[in-house]
Order: structure tokens, then sequence, then C-alpha cells
């Protein structure tokens, strides 16, 4: 039997003004109030409230009215459906006297969004304030899951349920227990706030029971952000002792929230911090920032002086000016030099702004920044903060007053390719050398394939830099140096292409000769940033090698190299660059670790080998120019096998033949996941440094993981010594739980 009704709700109150509840999921028994007036569709005018109509289609195997009883009944693969939302049961009962309606057996309750409500029996008044409903539970699409013994609608927001269990995993074919789960005597949603809260609530995991809370809440994952408690972080260190950080959230507006999170500790006084953000029409803001009101401490937590405020404060912004341009900031400020290592500080090698900071160098920066399709350009204002306790005096580092970087490209067609470039740094210190540059450049190039495949690019480029330097010895009264420079060449390439059944192979001599500026290092300009340099395969056929704008390589120079490709069908591929460089004259200017010195660099090598996204394997060498001997190696092993492992292994060896500092170095940094059996793995890592006997750091642990959660139990040990800070180690425990977040520790020592 086949029925059509109209349902009709006053605007005041009502089904259609609910929310997704337990009442708002029955709303397709509402309906049955207009089918027993009447089976037919019917035609309503308006009236003195105004009313919404809705159609509801009702399905069942047979229907009747039971006069003596004033029922109206539907019996036998019962499907009612409302809009979207569909409600299948054995039975639906619509008492005519009460207005009470109920459903039982086998309910199913489809939502449009897709989640599913099941119970034994319903039953709800006709206006849906209220309803009742035993062996009740639900599943969303995300996967989260809820039961209870009972669930009772008290009104229009609150939903109870008793002896209710909330989890996020879902449950695989003959699992009867979840990952996670929260266990409670008392379970309350209120969609008016979004909150789900629990009394009596126990958190197990594998169906242990792991923590108890007497009181518990977390907002409904298909809710909108709302304030409310976050998990808490808690742990121990011997810097500090035992220590516990409460979080709160407050979701201020739609458009901006903070974080409030005070922590407590057993050795020293407490630390408040911050985290703010806010999202504005053009942009947006990040905020991190904490202090307190304590003395120095080392790592046993003894206090080295007087008590005074400290703290730290991180932000960044960027937003939009139009289609091509945007502006932004980033601040990085810590009271003293140890304050971020103290206290476990994060984000401090985090990137804010267009530039990267060096590790224990704190940025700040505000700059400006405009791209279009052939053109860029780039002004920023930069501050360091040193927080090493060797190296450069924080006096003697320069303050960058701006830094400009611009170029223009203008396509020529078959004429090639002109940039014009332009660059301004201004760097000021309190201690030694101020300076001011100014470069303005041209680069044109065009490409070219003649027959016989050779393929001839041309090229040539110019530049004209003009300094202004204060307190520098060898620069006369004028404090002014100027200079052109500029070089022209040709780079030559003819590859070479095979096809296979199985293997497709690809080899291409190259051969690029330039004719430069001669001398143009010998005046008397301070090296400010090319003097890490060191010349690889990325710049072998450059026309001129050096990076950045205070050295030239000038003269005469050829570079020369052959490149292979092997590609097989199966996606695996190996390829690989060798060659060297030829100068017609030596440089003093140039040391030996920039592989520019003499008339001959070394011989560059690269390799990579990779196979799909399965494992990558890069390595690049240094070979002596005389002997072949290996004077630098870096390699670095990727590997990433879904559910077998996740792993990345880095390589370097530097002779101190070509080091600044003369002394050896060689080290191993490893870092990865391996799954040892279904779900279970085994979590590593070590940075060592082999010339020291130094294991920087180093772990080692097991973890669990599945769609819903992630846990880790980590030994940690951390080797190095920063001033009073010294050694630690410490038992790292992580939690992560789908839809409610971390829980657990930090640092354990």
């Amino acid at each position: 039997m086949r029925i059509q009704g109209n349902l009709f709700v006053s605007r005041g109150g009502g089904m259609a003004s609910l929310k997704i509840s337990l009442a708002s999921l029955l709303v397709a028994t509402a309906a049955l109030p207009a089918i027993a007036q009447d089976t037919e569709t019917k035609e309503v005018s308006e009236q003195d409230d105004a009313v919404v109509e809705e159609r509801v289609i009702l399905d069942a195997d047979n229907a009747y009215v039971l006069e003596n009883e004033n029922l109206v009944v539907a019996e036998g693969n019962v499907r009612a459906e409302y809009g979207e939302r569909v409600l299948t049961a054995d039975k639906l009962t619509y008492n005519r006297e009460t207005g009470r309606v109920r459903a039982q057996g086998d309910i199913v309750i489809t939502e449009p969004d897709g989640t599913e409500r099941f119970a034994e029996e319903i039953e709800t008044d006709s206006r849906l304030v209220d309803g009742f409903a035993t062996g009740f539970s639900l599943r969303t699409p995300e996967g989260e899951t809820a039961a209870a013994n009972t669930a009772e609608r008290r009104n229009e927001t609150i939903t109870e349920l008793d002896r209710a269990v909330f989890t996020a995993c879902e449950l695989c074919e003959g699992q009867s227990t979840p990952t996670w789960s929260i266990r409670a005597r008392k379970a309350v949603l209120n969609e008016e706030t979004g909150m789900f809260t629990y009394r009596d609530a126990v958190f197990e995991i594998a169906g242990v029971p792991v923590v108890y809370f007497p009181y518990f809440s977390h907002p409904d994952p298909q809710s909108e952000r709302r304030s409310g408690f976050l998990v808490p972080r808690f742990g121990a260190s011997t810097k500090y002792g035992a220590f516990l950080q409460p979080r709160y959230y407050w979701a201020i507006s739609p458009y901006q929230d903070l974080v409030v999170a005070p922590a407590f500790y057993t050795k020293i006084d407490p630390r408040l911090e911050f985290d703010y953000r806010k999202r504005f029409y053009s942009g947006d803001v990040n905020m991190n920032f904490s202090f307190t009101n304590e003395a120095r401490f080392d790592d046993d937590g003894e206090r080295l002086n007087n008590k005074a405020f400290r703290g730290h404060f991180f932000a960044d912004g960027r937003f939009r000016i139009s289609e091509d341009w945007d502006w932004g900031f980033a601040v990085e400020e810590a009271s003293d030099d140890l304050y971020t290592d103290r206290y476990d500080v994060d984000g401090e090698n985090d990137r804010r702004g267009i530039y990267y900071s060096q590790p224990k160098t704190l940025l700040s920066q505000l700059y400006t920044q405009g791209q279009a399709k052939n053109w860029y350009v780039d002004a920023s204002i930069q501050t360091f903060d040193n927080l090493q306790a060797q190296g450069i005096a924080e006096d003697r580092i320069a303050d960058v007053l701006p830094l400009i970087n611009s170029q223009y490209d203008v396509d020529f067609g078959k004429y090639g390719y002109l940039s014009l470039t332009g660059s301004a740094a201004f760097l000021e210190r309190v201690e030694g050398v101020d300076s001011r540059r100014a470069s303005a450049g041209a680069d044109w190039s065009t490409q070219r394939i003649i027959p016989g495949g050779l393929i001839v690019e041309p090229f040539a480029e110019a530049r004209f830099d003009y300094y202004n330097i204060n307190d520098f010895p060898t620069v006369d009264e004028s404090n002014t140096i100027t200079r052109g420079v500029g070089s022209t060449g040709v780079k030559l390439s003819m590859p070479f292409y095979r096809p296979g059944r199985n293997v497709d192979l690809l080899v291409e001599p190259i051969v690029m000769g330039a004719v430069s500026t001669g001398t143009p290092n010998d005046e008397p300009i301070p090296i400010e940033d090319g003097a890490f340099f060191e010349l690889d395969t990325s710049s072998l056929f450059d026309a001129n090698a050096q990076a950045g704008y205070d050295l030239y390589e000038g003269d005469k120079k050829l570079g020369a190299g052959i490149s292979a490709t092997a590609r097989w069908k199966n996606g695996f591929e190996i390829s690989g660059l060798v060659g060297r460089r030829w100068r017609s004259e030596a440089d003093p200017a140039f040391d030996v670790p920039s592989n520019l010195d003499g008339t001959v660099s070394d011989w560059l090598v690269s390799a990579s080998v990779e196979f799909n996204d399965y494992f990558s394997i890069d390595t690049k060498l240094r070979l002596d120019d005389d002997s072949l001997d290996i004077n630098r190696l870096d390699t670095a092993l990727n590997v990433n096998i879904e559910d077998i492992a996740r792993t990345k292994a880095i390589y370097y060896r530097i002779d101190e033949s070509i080091t600044r500092s003369g002394v050896r170095q060689e080290g191993l940094f490893l870092l990865g996941e391996v799954f040892v059996r279904d779900n279970i793995l085994i979590l590593f890592e070590l940075q060592r440094e082999f010339e020291q006997n130094l294991n920087i750091r180093q772990g080692i642990g097991i973890g669990y993981e599945d769609d819903c959660s992630r846990f880790e139990l980590v030994y940690e040990r951390q080797g190095t010594t920063n001033r009073e800070l010294g050694p630690s180690e410490s038992i790292v425990f992580r939690f992560g739980f789908k839809t409610i977040g971390e829980l657990g520790s930090r640092n354990f020592d």
C-alpha cells in the first residue's frame, strides 16, 4: 500500500525549525496525523498562521484504522519518506487521541548526509518536542558511532543518552571492540551549543579502561566550532618537574579564536601561553606568545639567577593588496637565548614570511611581494636575533634595511627571451661594516635545433653594481665602488634517444663555453651573500656559477658533462650526470670550499634512482680533480610503501680539505617507521655526528595506527649540551584521536 499525505507545520515551531537530533530524525512519523485525516493529497489554503507544506510518502504492506482504540496503524516493511530523509520499521502507530507516534522493530532512519540512526522502539509526540527510544545507536558517514540503552529527547534542543558509548572508529567485519571509545553513565547532546557532555565517563583503549573523567565534553563532530576546554597537556621533565597545561579554546567570532593555556610546574613558577588567530577579508594573522616571572634554570631545574619577566612572541600575517600584490610581516622574539629550549616552545624554526631563518636564529621581517605572468618583485626589511652561545656576535649581524629583488621578462618569440633584473641591499650593523648595494642587469637567451639534432643555446648577460660602504678599511674616502660585469657564450647539447621494449634510454652530452669580464673581484667589496657558496651540478652550466652579487665568476670558462636516463616500463628510473668546470685564470677571491678555486673544479656527479612513489635515492658526489678521492658525499633515501614502511635517511661526508673549519664532517640522519604487523609499527630516529662520536638525537619506540587513532610510546635521548642545558633522556607518549584531538603527554624524563 502506498499512501501520500501533506504535512503542515507552523513557522513558529515544530519540525521545520529543528536541527538534526533524535526527534528530528523521526520527522517522517509526524506525517501520520495528516495521513489519518485523509489518504489523498489535499489542497490547503493559507490560514491565519502561516504554514509550510511538506510531502510525506508512506509505503507499507498494510495500513488500517482501529476505531475503538482511535489508532492508525501501518505494518510490514514500513517506509516513510520525508524529503530526502527515510525511515524504515516493522510497524508505525499513531494515537489520534494522545497525538503520540510509535515506531517498532528494526528501525533505521537515514539522513540526507548519509547518517544512519537505529533503534528497537521509538515514541514521540506529534510535534516532536519530546521523544523516547530504546536500543538506540547511530553511524555517520565520517565513521563516528554512538550507542545507548535509551535515548530521551527532553525538549527541542536537549537529547539525553543513558549508558552511552561514543567512538570515531569504524568496526570492521568480525570486530566487536573499537580502538578507542568514551563510555559514560549519561551523555547529553545540546543542539543549541553543539556539544556532547558526559557524566562518569571512562576513556577506553581496545576495551580497556584507561582514564576516568567525572565530567568530559567535546563538540559534536558535525557542529560548528565553539568555545570550550581542549584536552590538557601533561608530563614531567628534569628541567621543570611534573607539569600540567590546561587549554581553553575561545571562539571569539566566526573569524577569530584564542587558545589560553596556563602551564603549571612543580619545580618552577607557572607560565601563561596564548595562541591567537584571526582571518580578515584580505588575509589572516597568527600569534603565539607566552611569558613567566621566573629565573633562568639549568637542566636539573636549579635556578641560576633572580626572577624576571621572560617570554617569547611569534607572529605572522599575510594580506592581499590586489590580484598581483601581497604584503605581510613576521615577528620572532625571545627574552633570552635559551627560553624556547628551557620550556620546549614549539615553532622556533617554522617559516614565517617569504624568507627562512637559520637554526637558532630568530628572523623578523616586513615584506611586500608582487607577481604576474612576466614580472616579479619583492621587498623586505629583516632583523635577526642570534640564540647561539658561539658564532657571530649579535651586534655584528646585519639588519637588512631593505632587500629588494625584481625581474621583468620579455618574450621576443623566435629571437629569444630577455630578463631585466634589479636588486638592492642595504645592510647596517651596530659593530662592523655597513653597506648599500644597487644592481641592474639583463640576461638574454634563445634556443635553436639545427640539422642533426644539435641544440644550440646562445646567451648573453650584463650587470652594473653600485656599492656605498662604511667602516671597511680598503675602501677610499668616497666609500663608493662601481663595476660592470658580463658574459656571453653558448650552450650545446646533443640528446640521443633509444626506445626499447622494456626500457627507454636517453644520453645527452652538454658543453657550455663563456667569455666574461676579466678580474671582476679586484675591487674591495665585502662578501655578504656569497661566502658559503659551493659549485655543484645545479650551476655547472651557468655563465656565472657564483650565486649572489658580491662575487662574480669572470674570465673564460668551460663547463662540460654528460647526462643519462634509463626508464623502465614498470616505473623504475635511473638517471645521472657527471661533469666539471674549467677556467682560464685562477681568482683568489674564490676559496677551496667554493669549488671555483684554481683553474679546474673537482669532478661533480649526481645520480638518482626512483620507483614510482615507493622509494627514491638521490646522491651527489664531489671527486678530487687529481686523485678522484671523494671530497664530498651527500645521499638521501626515501621509502614510502603503504602499510609497510615510511623512512627517510640522509648520509653526508665532507673531507677536511674542503671544509671552512678544516675539520672533517660525517653524519647520519635517520627517521622512519616500519610496520611489523597489522597496525603495529616500530618508530626510530637517529641524528649522529661520527667525527664527534656523538648521537645528537636518538629515539626508538612502538606505535599503533588505524583510521581513527594513533598511539606512540617512544624513548628519546638528546645528546647535545647548550650551556647549562645538558643531555637528557625522555619517555614520550603521544595519542591522537579522530574528532576529539590529542590526549596524553609530551615528555616524561
